[in-house]
C-alpha cells in the first residue's frame, strides 16, 4: 500500500472564494487537486467518460466537438432527479479513480483537495483528515456570482439554495476562512492554515 498524503478538503459555497484560497494555497506548496476540473477533464472532448455519457443519454447530450452539452445536461438534471442519479453513476466513480491517482501522485507536503459538493458527500468526507471551508456573508456570495456569471439574483439564489446551508458547512469545518475582506486578509489566514497543516501532516500536535 502506498503512502496515503494528508488530505485537507476545502469547500464553500458558489462565489465563496474557494479558487482563490486555493491559489494561495498552491503558491505555498500544498498539491491542489480541483475535482471540478478532473470532472470537465472527463467530460471534455474526446474524454473519458464521453462514451458512457453518449450511450445512457444519446448523442443530442454530445457537443460536434465530441464534448458534453453542459448547458443542455444541467438543464435536464435540474428537473429529473433519476437522470442526475444516472449521471453522476457514470461519472462519480471516474471522478473518485482519476482523484485517488492525482493524490497518489501528489509531491507537495499535504494535498488540498477542492470539492464543491464536499459537506454532500460522505465519500469525500471520509477520506479528508480535514474539512476547511472557505466562508462570505450571502449577500456578497450572491453580488460575486452575478458579477463574475452574467447570472442575475434569482438564478444565483436558485444555484445557492440546491447547495448545502451556510450553516451546514460551518457546523461540518475543522479551520474556516472569513473571505469577506480583500486578498491581503485572505492570505494571512492560508499562511497561518498552511504552516498548521504542515505540521499536522508532519505528524505534530
Amino acid at each position: 500500500m502506498s503512502h496515503m498524503p494528508y488530505i485537507v478538503g476545502l469547500t464553500g459555497g458558489i462565489g465563496s472564494g474557494k479558487s482563490a484560497a486555493a491559489q494561495v494555497f498552491e503558491e505555498l506548496g500544498a498539491t491542489v487537486i480541483d475535482t471540478d476540473a478532473v470532472a470537465h477533464a472527463l467530460t471534455g472532448p474526446g474524454g473519458a467518460a464521453m462514451a458512457p455519457i453518449r450511450a445512457a443519454f444519446g448523442a443530442d447530450y454530445v457537443t460536434p466537438g465530441g464534448a458534453l452539452d453542459r448547458a443542455r445536461m444541467r438543464e435536464l438534471v435540474f428537473a429529473d432527479a433519476a437522470k442526475k442519479r444516472l449521471l453522476e453513476s457514470i461519472l462519480h466513480p471516474m471522478i473518485r479513480t482519476q482523484t485517488n491517482e492525482l493524490v497518489q501522485a501528489a509531491r507537495g507536503p499535504y494535498v488540498m483537495l477542492m470539492i464543491p459538493l464536499l459537506i454532500e458527500s460522505q465519500d469525500y468526507r471520509k477520506r479528508c483528515r480535514r474539512i476547511l471551508v472557505v466562508d462570505c456573508p450571502e449577500e456578497l456570495q450572491r453580488a460575486r456570482v452575478m458579477a463574475r456569471s452574467g447570472l442575475d439574483a434569482a438564478q444565483v439564489r436558485a444555484i445557492m439554495a440546491n447547495q448545502v446551508s451556510r450553516a451546514a458547512r460551518l457546523a461540518a469545518a475543522d479551520d474556516v476562512i472569513d473571505n469577506s475582506q480583500d486578498l491581503a486578509q485572505l492570505r494571512r489566514q492560508v499562511e497561518a492554515l498552511h504552516a498548521r497543516y504542515l505540521q499536522l501532516a508532519a505528524g505534530g500536535a
